[in-house]
């Protein structure tokens, strides 16, 4: 993990589904393919980062119902 404050220059995104009470995760593409994951209630926190190939990895996961519960 990182810390966001070194990475000001990103643009984060969340989804437009997000929830309105603000619960929701981030996520912007860094230097080198890699993908960041921040809480959205604390931009100056840690910030999760993938390689691509994980990042790809997952989200196809959560596409195929891996992560269901």
């Amino acid at each position: 993990m990182i810390n966001a404050n070194n990475h000001n220059d990103v643009i984060w995104k969340k989804s437009a589904l997000s929830a309105a009470s603000g619960n929701c995760v981030e996520v912007a593409r860094l230097t080198g393919g890699r993908v960041g994951v921040r809480d959205s209630k604390d931009l100056s926190g840690p910030v999760l980062t993938f390689a691509p190939g994980a990042w790809n990895s997952f989200v196809g996961g959560v596409k195929d119902g891996e992560f269901d519960m």
